[in-house]
Parts: structure tokens; C-alpha cells; sequence
């Protein structure tokens, strides 16, 4: 063996962060599209520490927007129910 290790890219949620935007949440998504894209491009130079870091908070950018966006539509369809 060489000694060197070869490590599995950090995942990017770029998908995720594209769904975020168009279904649940335009600002926190596109903070999301940011993060995942910076993720990748610290995974194409080998930055692993830097790609972690981006994709957490990315992580955490969709999971907090998909929450607003679900509770935002929850709360517009009782409204729109109510009102009838």
C-alpha cells in the first residue's frame, strides 16, 4: 500500500437545493444552490474540511426551508378552507 486514502466525495444536496428553491423556498433554496455548488467545487480540489462544512450548512438550508415551505402551504390551504 501507498499510504494514501482515497475518501468519497462529500454529497452537495444540489437536487435537493434546486427543489428547495422552485417547490418550498426562493431565499433559503438559493442560499442552498450556493452552499451545494461551493461543496462541489471543494470537493473537485480535494478540500475535504471545506466541502463538509458547505455541505452541512446546505444541509441545513434545505432542511429549514422544505420546513417553512410545508408550513407556509399547510397554512395557506386551512385559510383558503376556512374562508369558505
Amino acid at each position: 500500500m501507498d499510504g494514501t486514502q482515497t475518501r468519497s466525495p462529500v454529497p452537495t444536496y444540489l437536487p435537493w437545493s434546486i427543489f428547495t428553491t422552485l417547490c418550498c423556498c426562493l431565499p433559503l433554496g438559493i442560499a442552498a444552490i450556493v452552499c451545494s455548488t461551493k461543496a462541489s467545487g471543494a470537493n473537485s480540489v480535494g478540500d475535504t474540511t471545506r466541502a463538509q462544512e458547505a455541505s452541512r450548512t446546505a444541509k441545513i438550508l434545505n432542511i429549514v426551508g422544505l420546513v417553512l415551505g410545508l408550513i407556509l402551504i399547510i397554512t395557506v390551504v386551512v385559510l383558503k378552507m376556512v374562508a369558505q
